[in-house]
């Protein structure tokens, strides 16, 4: 089983958010079919991410992503081998304005209980950090 985290920053260059909802179910659709899990975190114009499956439906999906025109400066954080899914469930975090911020942080903080702490550390630096959507 192959797991990677990667960041991209938002290809629209006019501060305005990118299109999340476009992106979500998308990803969710083609994630549920290949046997994708892990975490989204996005604020519309920063993405961390995390994917994890097997090997061929990992590399696919990061194929997808890299070719995908709403992503810029894709940075790969780390390429590694799992023996077991660390998201069990596939979820994509996204705060949304009228989100309060303790209960999104508390869902991030959640779903990364199983993480590794390579996997675990930058999305408790962007959450500590208080983003806004």
């Amino acid at each position: 089983m192959k797991q990677i985290l990667y960041a991209s920053l938002n290809a629209r260059t006019d501060g305005r958010p990118a299109d999340v909802e476009g992106i979500l179910e998308t990803s969710r659709h083609n994630n549920a079919i290949d046997g994708i899990t892990g975490l989204l975190w996005t604020d519309g114009q920063r993405f961390l991410q995390v994917i994890e499956g097997g090997d061929e439906a990992v590399d696919l999906c990061f194929a997808r992503i890299r070719a995908d025109d709403r992503h810029r400066n894709i940075l790969v954080l780390a390429s590694r081998s799992v023996d077991n899914r660390e998201f069990g469930y596939w979820t994509m975090e996204h705060r949304r304005r009228n989100d309060p911020a303790d209960e999104h942080d508390w869902r991030v903080r959640r779903m990364l209980e199983r993480a590794s702490p390579e996997i675990k550390e930058p999305f408790l630096a962007l959450v500590s950090m208080g983003a806004d959507a």
